[in-house]
């Protein structure tokens, strides 16, 4: 890709955004390195590597690439026969504790999670964590300015050596500080100058403590005297301590020779952790806005879904729905200033370059994006005062400049072509260029306020308009685009929302042909055709999503009540057996009574007791049935179809039920009753009517003999009481309470408002006495939250 169109796209933003995530010096070397792919398969290969790193991440949370040095220099020392130094062994033994951590991330947590493997598999199956070698530098090393004492026996010996030769010469001196030397001292210390155990001696007693003078104060005052009592001892520590410093270089010789043998997979894993860090730094970036990966093709398509510009504030930006390729392969934005033309322009561009460096990208799932070779992009202010070239002019050179690289491999983007210069030949010239680069099969895409552009979309072949949409009321733009439809000039709205006068703006209008009046006029009448095409498409919406909320309330109440009626009849059925058993064992035990009686004397008295027993038996099952499920009679006269009107109030004599006909008899004397929510087949011999000051039904005839709705059974789903007193809404709320449970309305909701709360609780405590409501709740979010109450009937 060449450099220009990276910078003016603002690609190296993303970068720096990217660098941020990588853990590792490394791994952010990596990523400052990434360029756009154009080979599909290696592209297809990036984005399934950072897809399957944010899989990870959001099942098993991030993991930390901190440990990763790039100790390259340092093998390349131990391959010449040098050491490392403590520092240097440290990095090493930090980069294995890092493979052992990152190993661990790599393992599912438990067996369940076994899956069949993802493309980072094979990177973290090459981590080499080498236990041993880590656990060896850390048992000797303890940090940068110490070696264990267990490094090695002697090294801990020697240890030992001094620690004795430091308590001699501190048992010797602090005699001398407390014995006869006190009176010459400066200060009753002991003190160390040039590795060796001085006393502070004052300059005039210099002759009273015989030994090696190592140093004197600023003033000269004092004088810092090795004893000589203790100079052989000071040797003696010092020769340990030579001593020392040569084991500790034995020490950090054999942990280096350690190091070289395992020098290539130390090397293998600094590339490998480095890869992965720069895998997982991507990964990292697309969670930051929620990205997705694109799916890719080489055929010019690009279709991006709800695209939102990763460098704007992710709480503002508009997603934008963009494509190209599929239909037409010349797109032309037009719109007003500030309108997001430059932003879709941008965001196509960018896009497209992200996606082929291995990048997801922040839009919808599915998004498309086509491989290019290149992108050469025009945009922006390219004035130039140091090569005295105009705005027009330094578009134009950087149009020239890249105008035969341009292939039908190649997006191109424009903003405003042909502005800087004069409106009818910059058109023109716009017109010429656009031509030339579709008729070469090259993906273009220009941004535009040209007429002479629009109208040059609109009548040719495989060229497309697209406009930012404009709120002429409000005087902003929405910064939505929508495809197909030219963008018409705001000029004359937007001067006269901002009160220009009526008279200046009518003889603006004089001053532009009739043709362009006329394509102003036809501009207009697409966008007031589009906005209410989408008012109405909004209101249906508004609708199929009401409907179906009141199908899934009808269902589930179906399947709540065909669920109780199967109950009730397995519970009928189980007690219907449980008395037939009776039944059969009462008649078997009195056959068995009578064959064992016979004729004997008696026989006749008990078995008259046992039928007593039997019929008090019977009497008692009779008192334990339940008045109101009982079969009920008929009380009046059987009915034929005459009888019978729609609407008309009926009992359902077999399920002693009341309904409501809503179908006249069939030549079988069938029809459907409703009955609540249930609306059922009855034969017309098992129905009665019922008389009309009993009936309270919603249905009632007039008197021209047709039937209408009363009120109850055209109640509304909603009643509003903001406004109104607690006793004036308490009132209306009884009667639409009653009329919408007669009308047999599933629910309701009752908006009361917020404020101090006390309508709240009268409408809560009014409906706790209503023996119709099954249960009420406040609103939830999107109802209306504790502004609404929803009410569900018995």
């Amino acid at each position: 890709m060449n450099e220009k169109a990276l910078r003016i796209l603002e690609y190296p933003k993303i970068i720096e955004k990217l660098e941020g995530f990588a853990g590792s010096v490394p791994g952010k070397a990596r990523c400052r390195a990434l360029l756009p792919e154009d080979d599909l398969t290696q592209i297809t290969l990036l984005q399934q590597e950072t897809t399957d790193a944010l899989s990870r991440i959001y099942r098993k949370g991030s993991v930390s690439f901190s440990g990763v040095y790039d100790i390259r220099s340092s093998i390349k020392r131990l391959e010449i026969g040098s050491s490392l130094s403590i520092e240097e062994l440290l990095k090493v033994v930090k980069l294995l504790d890092t493979c052992t951590r990152v190993k661990a991330y790599s393992r599912p947590e438990r067996q369940a999670e076994e899956t069949s493997g993802d493309s980072l598999d094979p990177l973290f199956s090459c981590i080499e964590p080498l236990t041993p070698l880590s656990q060896e530098i850390h048992r000797c090393i303890l940090s940068e300015d110490e070696i264990a004492d267990d490094a090695s026996s002697a090294l801990k010996q020697i240890r030992r050596s001094m620690s004795v030769a430091h308590e001699r010469i501190r048992s010797v001196l602090s005699g001398m500080v407390n014995g006869s030397a006190r009176n010459y001292l400066q200060d009753a210390v002991i003190t160390q100058r040039n590795g060796r155990f001085c006393l502070p001696v004052k300059a005039e007693h210099r002759s009273s403590v015989p030994g090696m003078i190592h140093d004197q104060s600023s003033s000269g005052s004092t004088l810092f005297i090795e004893p000589m009592p203790v100079v052989k001892l000071n040797n003696d520590l010092r020769e340990l301590e030579l001593a020392e410093e040569k084991e500790v270089a034995v020490i950090l010789a054999t942990l280096s020779g350690l190091v070289a043998e395992k020098s290539d997979l130390i090397v293998q894993n600094v590339e490998v952790l480095t890869q992965l860090d720069f895998i997982f730094a991507r990964a990292m970036l697309s969670r930051s806005y929620n990205g997705y990966a694109p799916d890719f093709n080489d055929e010019g398509i690009i279709d991006i879904k709800k695209g939102r510009h990763p460098l704007l504030d992710p709480a503002t930006v508009v997603p934008v729905d963009i494509r190209i390729g599929r239909g037409f392969d010349l797109l032309v934005i037009s719109g007003p200033n500030t309108g997001g033309k430059t932003v879709s322009l941008k965001t196509v561009g960018l896009f497209t370059l992200m996606g082929q460096a291995g990048l997801h990208i922040p839009a919808a799932e599915h998004s498309s994006l086509s491989v290019f070779t290149e992108v050469f992009a025009d945009i922006g202010d390219e004035q130039s005062i140091e090569q005295s070239l105009s705005t027009f002019s330094a578009h134009m050179t950087n149009i020239v400049s890249f105008w035969e690289k341009a292939d039908e491999h190649s997006l191109v983007l424009f903003d405003e072509l042909g502005a800087g210069t004069d409106p009818t030949e910059g058109a023109a010239l716009a017109i010429a260029i656009l031509s030339d680069l579709h008729s070469r099969g090259i993906r273009t895409i220009a941004t535009t306020h040209y007429s002479e552009l629009k109208l040059f979309a609109l009548s040719t072949p495989g060229v497309e308009n697209a406009c930012c949409e404009f709120d002429v009321e409000t005087l902003r733009p929405t910064y939505r685009l929508l495809i197909g439809i030219p963008g018409k000039s705001n000029a004359f709205a937007i001067s006269s929302k901002l009160g220009l006068p009526d008279y200046i703006i009518e003889d603006a209008k004089t001053h532009i042909s009739a043709d362009a009046e006329s394509f102003e006029d036809v501009m207009a009448g697409l966008e007031d055709t589009r906005k209410q095409i989408e008012a109405d498409s909004e209101i249906a919406k508004a609708a199929r999503e009401e409907a179906e909320k009141l199908r899934s309330a009808y269902e589930g109440r179906q399947s709540r009540l065909d669920e109780s009626r199967e109950k009730i009849l397995s519970r009928a059925r189980e007690e219907a057996q449980a008395l037939l058993r009776e039944a059969k064992e009462f008649a078997d035990e009195s056959i068995r009574t009578y064959n064992r009686l016979g004729t004997e004397k008696g026989a006749t008295r008990e078995m008259e007791r046992m039928r007593t027993r039997l019929r008090e038996k019977m009497k008692d099952l009779d008192n334990a049935v339940p008045k109101d499920t009982a079969k009920k009679e008929r009380t009046g006269k059987e009915l034929t179809a005459k009888d019978l009107h729609l609407g008309d109030r009926v009992r359902v004599i077999s399920m002693n039920l009341k309904g409501t006909v809503s179908s006249m008899p069939d030549a079988k004397g069938n029809l459907f009753v409703q009955m609540g929510i249930l609306r059922s087949q009855v034969s017309l011999s098992d129905l009665e009517l019922i008389p009309d000051d009993d009936a309270a039904a919603p249905l009632q005839k007039s008197s021209s003999g047709k039937i209408r709705m009363s009120k109850s059974a055209s109640v509304g789903l909603e009643i509003n009481l903001l406004g109104k007193t607690t006793d004036e809404a308490l009132t209306e709320l009884d009667k639409y309470l009653d009329d919408a449970y007669m009308a047999h309305l599933p629910s309701v909701r009752i908006v009361h408002g917020k404020g101090t709360g006390t309508l709240r609780k009268a409408v809560h405590q009014y409906l706790r006495k209503q023996r119709h409501v099954k249960d009420f709740r406040l609103g939830e979010f999107g109802e209306g939250d504790s502004g609404v109450t929803i009410v569900t009937f018995k």
